[in-house]
């Protein structure tokens, strides 16, 4: 998509302060403007056609590290965006950088567990966005509560995906969840491969979710 002039400004000024709080406090293993210019700005912004299809609603950034995928798919769409990690000085770090990129006022961070988010504020979100944080079963079912009724999982994962979303297909009915769409594509240095998988809120899951903290994860549901 095209950017404007502020956008792409605001964009680079992100990843700058991204390294520089890095110094401080470990947010990314990405320590050069080159490479995160790649691997964070670009590989973020390939998911914004996904993100332009989910309802109109508010957004949340699943394991938001430095504040990629969110904090460039706010800029680029405007949608208000919750970027949810559950450690303290991670989102410390991006209240530093949401105010001094001045989107405080559709930024915002949430320190805490995916389920704890999902008990406060039950389908709330009309997009979900993840990007390598666990493996397709886990993060359809920890995405299940917080979406609202046909609301969005957009999931920015690895090329090597066939396994993990055969597996996320066998569960889809129990937690509520439907893929709708996959697209693989290489980075513009022509040797990075990326995949995107969207899901899609359904129904009601046949369990009771959210499970407890790191349950998803510790022991996904089998196929």
């Amino acid at each position: 998509m095209e950017l404007t002039d502020e956008q792409q400004a605001l964009l680079l000024k992100h990843l700058h302060l991204v390294i520089e709080e890095n110094r401080v406090t470990n947010l990314t293993r990405i320590d050069s403007v080159e490479s995160g210019k790649l691997l964070h700005i670009e590989d973020s912004l390939a998911a914004v056609p996904e993100c332009l299809e989910a309802p109109e609603g508010p957004a949340a950034d699943l394991g938001a590290g430095g504040g990629f995928p969110g904090i460039p798919l706010a800029v680029a769409t405007g949608r208000s965006v919750d970027l949810v990690d559950s450690v303290g000085k991670k989102t410390k770090a991006l209240d530093r950088i949401i105010a001094a990129l001045g989107l405080s006022s559709t930024v915002h961070t949430y320190n805490g567990r995916i389920e704890e988010l999902a008990l406060e504020r039950p389908a709330h979100y009309a997009l979900v966005s993840a990007r390598a944080l666990t493996a397709l079963p886990s993060l359809i079912e920890l995405a299940s509560p917080l979406l609202m009724p046909g609301g969005r999982l957009v999931a920015l994962k690895s090329a090597d995906i066939a396994d993990e979303r055969a597996w996320a297909q066998a569960i889809e009915e129990k937690v509520g969840m439907k893929e709708v769409s996959l697209r693989t594509f290489t980075l513009s240095d022509g040797a990075t491969e990326r995949s995107i998988i969207v899901y899609e809120k359904t129904g009601e899951p046949s369990v009771k979710l959210p499970r407890r903290p790191g349950m998803a994860q510790k022991r996904p549901y089998k196929k």
